[in-house]
């Protein structure tokens, strides 16, 4: 497998530490509100390459973390009169729920940080007392000129960061560029004793504590891949990266992974342009499926432009596969078309080349509506599609449900009703053989744009394909 390493600005061929054991932490969300576009994206990115790597045949521990305390969370707190643990148990719920929706599973472990506060005043004691670290009014700081490698990830240069980092902390800092560890509590906000005094982690210490206590080994303080939004580069993974090797001697990771912005017409999602797309109003309008194909559909390091009308396209293109699930009427296969398999794997072998992985898709759903139109009732073919079709929901993340589910999309819950009622008549007619309301209550579905098949199982319905 070949992946983009942020460090090094190539593709390198990936080798794990440790055997076929993959160890990936991605940074998650700061839980004061709903998730965005922007969260959907980066987690579908290293879904996938969670996905992929397990394919591979690598054992995957994956840790994504929860950032539930930060100036935003205290400013939501004061806004709203809530405890930080309501908000913050609200929001992880509301982003799990979300994630759900469109198909990324949870991690092998997510982190809080305030259950790491030893772990991370420990970490902080060990900088201090190697000479990377001094307090200060406000806190404890990092010294950044104390790194030598310092800005090496982010190929930032000196004076980009003057005004990034003024912003942060007070005038007793030693460098403009030192970042906090350590934030003395102002009154009313939560805080934790520490041997510095009352206070809170800064941001970017969580992250490298929690790595430290759910990834690192006996053997190796570095994990195999760091992964987050290219948002994340700079200051976040570049003061993680510095605080790490100081500590520990080691870098943080072996290979970094960051996923592209997403745009809406063009621009960066921010909430200062006010144009943030959070992702439960569009689950409000489309399947999460239709939104994971459509969002997994670029390349991760893609900035992502997000418009209506690609993704309508984006789920006709999806449309075909379930048309394919639904010519096969069966539940279970045999095994999967090598060629096909190594077709997908390979392309995602290339840095996640999703591009190469749908086109091999496009070409397989092609090819088997062709074989079953020569040849309709082949069983054994048919078993292989599904497997290919299984495969590829394992892999990507698509196609996992009955088709007839999926034709059902955009029908609100009294129109189902509606529908269910008259089946149900239908049903009822056919019983006492009065043929001509039957064929009455079906020409009524039929109006409604409703198509009825009557199976084994029932009668199912779904929407008329346009």
């Amino acid at each position: 497998m070949l992946i983009y390493n942020t460090a090094t600005r190539e593709k390198e061929k990936f080798i794990p530490l440790e055997n076929k054991t993959v160890r990936i932490y991605v940074c998650g969300p700061t839980v004061y509100d709903d998730a965005h576009l922007g969260h959907a994206r980066s987690s579908i990115a290293f879904d996938l390459l969670r996905r992929t790597l397990k394919a591979l045949g690598y054992h995957v521990i994956f840790v994504k973390n929860f950032t539930d305390i930060d100036d935003k969370i205290i400013n939501k707190m004061k806004e709203s009169g809530e405890s930080l643990e309501e908000i913050v148990t609200y929001y992880i719920n509301r982003y799990k729920e979300d994630m759900h929706a469109i198909g990324v599973e949870d991690g092998d472990i997510e982190p809080k940080a305030t259950e790491s506060i030893k772990d991370i005043i420990d970490f902080i004691s060990h900088l201090i007392q190697k000479g990377y670290a001094y307090v200060i009014d406000d806190g404890v700081y990092f010294e950044t000129s104390k790194d030598p490698e310092y800005l090496s990830l982010s190929k930032r240069v000196v004076d980009e960061t003057q005004n990034i980092s003024r912003v942060e902390g007070s005038r007793q800092k030693r460098d403009p560029k030192d970042f906090a560890l350590w934030k003395f509590s102002k009154e009313g906000e939560p805080s934790f004793p520490s041997p510095w005094g009352e206070g809170r982690p800064g941001w970017h210490i969580e992250c490298s504590a929690m790595i430290k206590k759910h990834l690192a080994t006996e053997q190796s303080y570095q994990i195999d891949i760091h992964g987050g939004g290219a948002d994340l580069l700079f200051p976040h993974h570049e003061n993680e990266a510095a605080q790490s090797f100081c500590e520990s001697g080691q870098h943080l990771a072996k290979y970094w992974m960051h996923n592209g912005f997403v745009q809406i017409d063009g621009e960066k999602m921010s909430k200062s342009l006010g144009n943030s797309f959070f992702l439960k109003d569009a689950l409000k309008v489309y399947d999460g499926e239709v939104l994971r194909f459509y969002l997994i559909s670029t390349h991760y390091r893609a900035n992502f432009n997000f418009n209506e009308e690609d993704l309508k396209a984006s789920k006709k293109r999806l449309d075909k596969l379930y048309r394919l699930k639904k010519r096969l009427a069966i539940n279970n296969g045999s095994a999967v078309d090598k060629t096909f398999k190594q077709k997908i794997l390979d392309a995602l072998s290339d840095d996640l080349n999703i591009s190469k992985a749908l086109a091999a898709l496009d070409e397989m759903i092609q090819s088997a509506n062709e074989q079953l139109d020569k040849n309709p009732k082949d069983k054994g073919f048919k078993k292989e599609c599904f497997s290919n079709l299984s495969f590829i929901r394992d892999v990507l993340g698509i196609g996992e449900k009955p088709a007839y589910l999926y034709f059902q999309q955009g029908i609100d819950e009294e129109t189902k009703q509606k529908i269910q009622t008259l089946i149900d008549q239908r049903s009822e007619a056919k019983k006492e053989k009065d043929f001509t309301r039957s064929d009455a209550l079906r020409d009524q579905l039929t109006q409604m744009g409703i198509q009825i098949m009557d199976t084994p199982q029932g009668t199912l319905w779904e929407k008329s394909e346009d």
